[in-house]
């Protein structure tokens, strides 16, 4: 009977500790797929136009 009884209290565990990691799965997928929304919802159909990096000058260097 104890066995019996380990089992049973051994199988909830591990099937609340299952439960608590599909949670946690679905929770992170839903922050991933949340962040992605938001960086292409901030992006327009054209995309960054300037870079604002280093660019070459226009006219040509004097000697």
């Amino acid at each position: 009977m104890f066995e019996y009884e380990m089992h049973q209290i051994r199988s909830a565990e591990l099937i609340r500790q299952a439960e608590e990691h599909r949670r946690l799965r679905a929770a992170r997928a839903a922050r991933k797929a949340r962040r992605a929304e938001r960086s292409s919802s901030a992006m327009d159909a054209e995309g960054p136009v300037s870079t604002g990096g280093p660019h070459r000058t226009r006219f040509a260097r004097t000697a």
